[in-house]
């Protein structure tokens, strides 16, 4: 007798699988990955492409890129989806085309060049990616944090620089800038998360510094920041963060990023050792090559059931789908597209009437910092300061895929944030710290800063520095680590 609840799911599709519809998944976000779960029980095959072997989640990967929380409490391997969804197969790949007349999807895995899917059911879940609208330097000088691996990045670079500025403290006291591009609730995350680590952990980590040497900005285009929230409480996480020291500037746009410096639409000229872009995304360029209808920001244009517009077994969802009225791009409305895609081609499949989608708004959440979030719930109203905190944590728990990455982000989240400032023992989670690299880009860059010690020399042998920082410059340390995307590190 087979006991409810001990037993687990088959993990082979049943015998007569291989005539089974076969779907293929782009993307294993938010959408994708619900879209997977959707279809647990419906007689389909599912491909599930990503160029990624696990699913991030993206509301916490501020947490990574401030060493609050380790890579792998926000990522789950989307090979595990397998164990409650049998009739799913995961492949790596690089999506490179789609033709929907063909039903085809061509991929590329590498050492086997191109290769065609056909499908008869296509969900596009394929997302968005950063975008600086033109900005001049920004590719090349602002950091994005957009995935997992952009966020170990901003990690890396910031302990870097912490460790470079620390050996300079007592030459020049010169301050470490980071300048955030972006209050929304990304920008203003980050900028929280750094300046609770400057309260609560600086002075004990680099008692050689002063705790001011950290300098967080935050560059909004607009009057406010949050926009997506009342006003009653964009006022309160614009207080709350200036009360962490947080200096917001507000009201004008970002014109040109330079190597230590962010330029204003006014000209103004901002320090910036480190700049983060959190300023919006896009959909890829690739996307338009697809023969799909997409609106004036590129997103594919569905219908009520998130099929494109005149392709039917087409469908779209996540950020890279929109409707007459399209929705934010944020998790909820991914997940409950994904989910309603995934259900109307279970009901195709079964000959049944589909259903139009709905979306549910379950409210918005952000956090500002230690034991200050905001919520706005429908019904319940709005939330803030420790109440609002611990139902941001509770909610962003449970939404989370996988019961290990529920208990580890749990567990490091209330360590990182409980007890008093006496009790909490300051544990960053670090990785390839290369300070040494830091401090020879800073001299080289010496012609192209504005800001530091030997700014604007044209010789950066010119630059007077003490025997210290000169052994310093001559140690051969390692290179960046694998898989870091940064920009070469800055002072």
């Amino acid at each position: 007798m087979v006991m409810p609840f001990l037993s687990r799911r088959p993990t082979v599709p049943a015998k007569d699988g291989a005539s089974w519809p076969h779907v293929i998944i782009l993307g294993g976000g938010f959408a994708g990955a619900h879209a997977v779960t959707a279809l647990r029980d419906a007689r389909v095959r599912i491909t599930l492409i990503d160029r990624n072997v696990y699913k991030t989640f993206q509301p916490l990967l501020y947490q990574v890129a401030t060493a609050g929380l380790n890579p792998g409490d926000v990522t789950m391997f989307l090979r595990g989806l397998s164990l409650k969804v049998p009739n799913m197969r995961y492949r790596q790949g690089e999506v490179e085309g789609v033709d929907p007349e063909r039903k085809v999807v061509r991929m590329d895995e590498g050492q086997r060049g191109i290769q065609e899917l056909t499908y008869d059911y296509l969900i596009v879940a394929s997302g968005a990616t950063t975008t600086y609208f033109g900005t001049p330097g920004a590719e090349e000088h602002a950091m994005p944090m957009y995935t997992r691996s952009q966020a170990l990045a901003i990690r890396d670079r910031i302990f870097s620089e912490l460790e470079r500025s620390s050996r300079e403290s007592g030459l020049t006291h010169d301050k470490l800038h980071v300048a955030i591009v972006g209050g929304g609730p990304t920008g203003v995350e980050i900028a929280g998360a750094l300046a609770d680590f400057r309260m609560q952990e600086l002075d004990i980590l680099y008692p050689e510094m002063d705790p001011g040497t950290l300098q967080v900005t935050v560059l909004q285009r607009g009057d406010e920041v949050l926009k997506e929230f009342s006003t009653k409480y964009r006022g309160y996480a614009a207080e709350e963060l200036r009360d962490r020291g947080v200096m917001l500037r507000l009201g004008r746009g970002v014109k040109e990023v330079g190597y230590d410096h962010v330029v204003l639409d006014d000209d103004t000229v901002v320090e910036s050792d480190i700049t983060i872009w959190a300023a919006g995304v896009a959909i890829a360029e690739q996307v338009s090559s697809w023969g799909l209808p997409q609106d004036k920001r590129g997103r594919l244009a569905v219908d009520d059931y998130l099929q494109v517009k005149g392709f039917p077994g087409v469908y779209a969802a996540g950020d890279i789908a929109a409707q007459d009225d399209p929705l934010p791009q944020l998790a909820q409305p991914a997940i409950q597209t994904g989910q309603a895609a995934a259900r109307n081609i279970a009901a195709e499949v079964a000959r049944k009437p589909r259903k139009k989608f709905a979306y549910t708004d379950l409210g918005t959440m952000a956090t500002i910092g230690r034991h200050a979030a905001i919520a706005e719930i429908p019904v319940l109203g709005g939330l803030s300061g420790s109440i609002g905190w611990a139902a941001w944590l509770g909610v962003h728990i449970t939404k989370m895929i996988g019961h290990r990455n529920q208990r580890a982000v749990a567990m490091n989240l209330v360590s990182l944030y409980g007890g008093t400032r006496a009790t909490h023992q300051p544990n960053p989670v670090v990785g390839e710290v290369d300070s040494l690299r830091a401090a020879r880009i800073f001299e080289e860059q010496a012609p192209h800063r504005k800001f530091g010690r030997g700014a604007g020399a044209a010789d950066p042998s010119d630059v007077i520095i003490s025997e210290t920082a000169q052994g310093t410059m001559r140690a051969d340390g390692p290179s960046a680590g694998p898989g870091t995307d940064a920009p070469p590190p800055k002072g």
